[in-house]
């Protein structure tokens, strides 16, 4: 479309560009990486839920464009995905998603009104979280044998989740110079590349410092993982999995029969220190949580156990 503005009788012709789905989620895209600096990960994340409605609409009769968008298609897209049977915490990220998404869009006057509006979330049930007993978590991390291969490194990563609580993607990411040992703390990068720093007590470090003598020291490692501190044996950082099958494997040589993640040492992390009755702001900082009703969810674990507790225990019970 070709608009004329006139100035001091000069002529000027320039282009409006169209309001389509394409200009705008890419603009979206380029808003979250300058705008918000969000990683690339986050950035596809919420690409690929702006995608799925975009997909919908053009499988409408009307092929809804972007400024035409009303709440009752919202509410269509909303239905189509609990027929997919994907559950609330799904369908509350692609939620999230769409309302960044088109609040962009009013920000940018490419539509006037959002139709998230009086969206409502579909309801979560909070589940209480896998954690493991004190006694547990310390024979778990003991069964590790450092004279096997890699055993230095794996006490290490089990270490270092259960004493300083990381998320498995910070643990990967962590690097030799964001140990700070003298200071006793770690520089850890979380999610949307926010920085923090967390407390790191003395096992984690002697078992940090056994396996840079022992096992590090002897390994080949490659550029990319020249400052990564815990590496596979092709000198290299690992992946998630990797993690998770070492956690798998020491759970069956135990007998247990728990389902045991990388996450269920941040999670008694966590519900250890509620329990032995640190500040849940505290616990908020070293967890990362944007948001302390995140955090919160370990008093529920501490209620439910003092509940199981006495229900087992209590004579009148019997």
């Amino acid at each position: 479309m070709l608009f004329k503005h006139l100035r001091y009788n000069t002529i000027i012709f320039f282009r409006i560009s169209p309001v389509d789905w394409k200009t705008s989620i890419s603009g979206f895209s380029t808003y979250l990486r300058l705008e918000k600096g969000l990683s690339a990960n986050s950035i596809d994340a919420y690409i690929r839920d702006v995608e799925k409605l975009r997909q919908f609409l053009d499988n409408e009769p009307s092929r809804t464009k972007l400024k035409s968008v009303q709440r009752s298609h919202i509410e269509q897209f909303l239905a189509a995905l609990y027929d997919l049977e994907l559950g609330p915490n799904t369908q509350n990220r692609i939620l999230s998603g769409l309302r960044a998404f088109f609040d962009y869009c009013l920000l940018e006057e490419l539509i006037v009104q959002s139709p998230m509006d009086l969206i409502e979330a579909p309801k979560i049930r909070r589940k209480v979280p896998t954690i493991l007993s004190v006694d547990e978590m310390f024979t778990l991390i003991d069964s590790v044998d450092v004279n096997a291969r890699h055993g230095y490194r794996n006490r290490g990563i089990l270490e270092v989740l259960y004493g300083c609580g990381l998320r498995v993607s910070e643990l990967i990411e962590l690097k030799q110079s964001q140990v700070f040992e003298q200071a006793g703390f770690l520089r850890v990068l979380g999610k949307n590349n926010k920085e923090r720093l967390v407390p790191i007590g003395k096992p984690a470090l002697e078992a940090i410092r056994a396996y840079e003598q022992h096992e590090r020291a002897r390994v080949h490692v490659k550029r990319e993982g020249e400052d990564i501190l815990f590496l596979s044996a092709r000198g290299k950082g690992l992946s998630r999995q990797m993690i998770f099958l070492m956690i798998q494997k020491l759970t069956k040589l135990l007998g247990w029969k728990k389902k045991i993640s990388p996450h269920t040492f941040r999670h008694s992390f966590a519900s250890h220190l509620v329990e032995g009755g640190a500040d849940l702001r505290a616990v908020q900082e070293m967890l990362g949580h944007e948001s302390i009703l995140t955090t919160e969810i370990y008093t529920h674990i501490q209620k439910s156990f003092l509940a199981q507790t006495l229900e087992r225990f209590h004579p009148f019970n019997h």
